[in-house]
């Protein structure tokens, strides 16, 4: 079976997505959909696409499986919403949704229409994230106790400026948080278990000219386990230091990952399990203080890659992605927490909740 694949929404991740697909034997690419005819043309003629549509009816008649996902992220629903009633699997850019009503009716109709929705978290994929998870499971690690995520990123203020739906609560759902720390959120639910309660904080200090949501924010969030962790996260560092998260087992080891610049490969530069020790400097004094985005993405491709494959895998093999939809609405709950929680001023119980 040859998988026929559009790519929805011509934004600055879609040429990833465009070049995982053409990578992945027994797919085939139909073409791109965005609401601005000039854009998805142009896109399209970049990209070698033999199509450029502005409405998905037009795409789903020239005959597709699949779609990506590469809209803004309040869009994500309709475009899910819309595959599932045509039967398109979807692989969904991350995060899943805004909010976490969203994101269950989406899971609920991708479940009823019996398609894959599958969303994209590639950091999971990192050979050293796997190795994290697997010390977890095999007991090297045993059940991590504390972890600690940090987020210390740079973004020019041209990064919200020139592309205005960022930034904004309507049209982008939250600021570093729901844009990039969501990575290293999920990776630190997939590490933890089930997360019970959040408390944190937000704030804009950097960019509060050209943006509404939060650039800043911290937090701890406790897990079913006992476990506690702490997030902090800003895209108003000077110098972007990537990455990181660090775990701390009940075997006493301590494991992490980081990952620098942003967009590297994360490699385990403490790993200090019993009878087992590495450790490496995580940091490059010759690497520049600021990343292009274009090449933060672009050192992200191989791992698009490896979850493009995944996904028409668990399309063409009748199984599960590696991340579902249901794995994707946690880490988007513990934000959506940390909103509330810096809202109300309260601690966030979050309880065991699926879509129905």
């Amino acid at each position: 079976m040859t998988l026929r694949v559009g790519i929805v929404g011509c934004g600055r991740i879609a040429p990833n997505h465009v070049q995982a697909f053409r990578e992945t034997p027994g797919v085939t690419l139909v073409g791109c959909l965005d609401t601005d005819a000039e854009r998805a043309q142009a896109f399209a003629d970049a990209h070698a696409l033999p199509h450029a549509f502005t409405n998905f009816a037009d795409m789903v008649e020239a005959g597709v499986d699949a779609i990506s996902v590469c809209t803004p992220h309040p869009v994500h629903e309709a475009n899910v919403l819309e595959a599932a009633s045509a039967g398109v699997h979807v692989l969904c850019e991350k995060p899943i949704a805004v909010d976490t009503a969203t994101a269950d009716r989406m899971i609920k109709a991708a479940d009823d229409a019996g398609i894959v929705l599958a969303v994209v978290f590639q950091r999971r994929l990192w050979p050293a994230a796997q190795r994290i998870k697997k010390a977890i499971l095999d007991g090297r690690i045993g059940q991590p106790n504390l972890a600690e995520v940090s987020v210390v990123l740079h973004r020019d203020s041209s990064y919200y400026s020139q592309d205005p739906w960022r930034g904004k609560w309507d049209t982008d759902g939250g600021g570093v948080l729901m844009t990039q720390a969501v990575h290293q959120i999920d990776m630190l639910q997939w590490f933890l278990g089930e997360p019970v309660s959040v408390s944190g904080l937000i704030r804009t200090h950097f960019h509060d000219a050209h943006m509404e949501t939060e650039d800043s924010a911290s937090a701890i969030v406790e897990f079913a386990s006992g476990a506690t962790a702490t997030i902090t996260a800003t895209t108003g560092a000077g110098h972007n230091l990537g990455n990181r998260i660090q775990l701390v087992g009940e075997t006493g080891a301590v494991v992490s990952l980081t990952e620098f610049p942003e967009g590297q490969e994360g490699v385990n530069d403490l790993w200090l399990v019993p009878g087992e020790t590495e450790i490496h400097a995580p940091f490059d004094i010759d690497v520049p203080g600021t990343q292009d985005l274009a090449d933060i993405n672009g050192r992200l491709t191989d791992f698009h890659k490896a979850q493009v494959q995944d996904f028409a895998a668990s399309i063409l093999e009748s199984k599960q992605p590696v991340v579902t939809g249901a794995d994707a609405r946690v880490s988007l709950r513990i934000i959506e927490a940390i909103y509330e929680s810096s809202r109300t001023g309260q601690r966030v119980f979050i309880k065991e909740e699926k879509a129905e």
